[in-house]
C-alpha cells in the first residue's frame, strides 16, 4: 500500500531526519464550519487573565455550533497540545456556553488560524531519555475551585503524551522527572 499521508484526518510528512504529523486539512474545515476561514489569526489559544464562569446570562444563541465546534477542538488536540488547556475548559461549558464562552472559542480557532501547518515532530535520537513535566493551576475555577493539572512526557526530545484535566484534587506534585538511559 506505500507509506500513509493521510489517516483519519492526520497527514503525516517525511523527510531523512523527521516525520511531522500534522491535521492542516482538518483544521481547516473546522475554520470553515465555524465560518472563520478568513479570519485574522492571534499568538495565544487564550487570553491573559481569561475567567470562564458556568454563568447563565447572556447563553450563546447556537448551543450545538458550539458543542461541534469543542468537540472538533478536541480532536485537534491530538496533534496541538499547546491547546489543550483551553479547549479543556471551553469543554466545561458544553451545557450552557454563553457569548463569553463563544468568544473564548473564537480565540482558538484565531490561534488555530495562525499555526495551521504546526503539529507533532518525531526525530530519532541516539540516546532515548525519558522527562515529564507537571503543573496545576491550583482551584482556579471559579465555581468549584476545582484544578486544572496537565502533564506533558518527552522521549528524547519527541513528546509523546500529554494531558490537561480538571480534577478536584491533583494528585502529581509540581516536579520535572528526568531519567537518562
Amino acid at each position: 500500500m506505500g507509506p500513509v499521508n493521510y489517516f483519519l484526518g492526520f497527514e503525516v510528512k517525511r523527510n531523512n531526519s523527521s516525520l511531522l504529523l500534522t491535521q492542516t486539512k482538518y483544521a481547516h474545515d473546522l475554520l470553515e464550519k465555524a465560518k472563520m476561514e478568513y479570519s485574522k489569526p492571534c499568538v495565544t489559544p487564550m487570553a491573559l487573565g481569561t475567567k470562564l464562569g458556568k454563568e447563565i446570562r447572556d447563553l450563546f444563541d447556537q448551543p450545538t455550533l458550539y458543542q461541534s465546534i469543542v468537540g472538533g477542538l478536541q480532536y485537534l488536540t491530538l496533534s496541538k497540545p499547546d491547546i489543550a488547556f483551553t479547549v479543556n475548559k471551553l469543554s466545561q461549558f458544553l451545557q450552557n456556553p454563553t457569548v463569553l464562552h463563544w468568544t473564548a472559542c473564537k480565540r482558538v480557532l484565531w490561534y488555530i488560524k495562525g499555526t495551521l501547518k504546526y503539529g507533532l515532530v518525531f526525530k530519532p535520537h541516539k540516546f532515548l531519555h525519558l522527562e515529564a513535566y507537571v503543573d496545576a493551576d491550583w482551584a482556579s475555577d471559579i465555581n468549584d475551585h476545582r484544578s486544572t493539572c496537565g502533564y506533558a512526557m518527552f522521549l528524547g526530545d519527541n513528546l509523546v503524551q500529554w494531558s490537561s484535566k480538571s480534577k478536584k484534587w491533583c494528585p502529581y506534585p509540581l516536579l520535572k522527572l528526568n531519567t537518562r538511559h
